[in-house]
């Protein structure tokens, strides 16, 4: 299942901020960002729905994330 979200981590910078979380909970290769989307996506390639964990991590260190549908 591919998880989607709408962010406001829209740099290299904030990226570099929250890779060792999603890191901890995903290989690397399973998650990504489109800088260029305006909705600043996030896309996780996983076989649980984790939505609420992400949630929860992305916001507890100061972004925003909310799942898109």
């Amino acid at each position: 299942m591919i998880l989607v979200f709408k962010t406001n981590i829209d740099t290299i910078h904030k990226i570099d901020i929250v890779e060792p979380m999603l890191n901890s909970i995903f290989h690397k290769t399973n998650w990504n960002f489109d800088l260029e989307d305006c909705d600043n996506i996030l896309r996780i390639d996983t076989k649980k729905n984790s939505t609420h964990l992400i949630i929860e991590k992305i916001t507890a260190i100061g972004f925003y994330c909310e799942e898109l549908l």
